[in-house]
């Protein structure tokens, strides 16, 4: 069965505006600019996700994906997920970390906390440009996405 692409929703969590934007481009590129949400900082985000401070009381969609950079001032990207992964609300929304770090330690504390996957942003734009695509594909049109019963 086909999915209908209404009301499907793209989490962008980065603090970098060139990287926001760079972003936002790419999407556009490849025509689907309009179903991205862009958080600056990771404590937005989590309001925004979690339902509270000035998102309270308002039903956001489940997220086709979330793709979060780890190295943010406020609440970073290692603690935006563990938080996420520890709400009923949010366990089950898919997470890519979509980062510059290429440490291990970071890889591994990501998969520890839940994250479906872990990319390293190519630096060429090319490259760069073909990861978002692929990624947004497959999340979008491959990925099976949870099933929401209502419980």
């Amino acid at each position: 069965m086909a999915r209908s692409d209404a009301g499907l929703e793209l989490i962008l969590i980065e603090d970098s505006p060139n990287d926001a934007e760079l972003f936002l481009n790419v999407v556009e590129w490849i025509d689907m600019g309009d179903q991205v949400r862009v958080f600056p900082d990771g404590r937005e985000a989590l309001e925004y996700l979690l339902g509270t401070g000035k998102y309270e009381g308002q039903a956001q969609e489940y997220p086709v994906v979330i793709f979060l950079d780890l190295k943010m001032p406020l609440i970073d990207g290692i603690e935006v997920l563990k938080a996420l992964k520890e709400n009923p609300r949010s366990v089950t929304h898919p997470v890519v970390v979509f980062t510059s770090s290429n440490q291990d330690i970071d890889v591994v504390k990501s998969y520890q906390l839940g994250a479906n996957s872990y990319v390293v942003k190519p630096v060429q734009f090319e490259k760069y440009a073909e990861t978002i695509r692929e990624l947004i594909n497959y999340w979008r049109n491959m990925n099976r996405p949870m099933v929401h019963t209502g419980n």
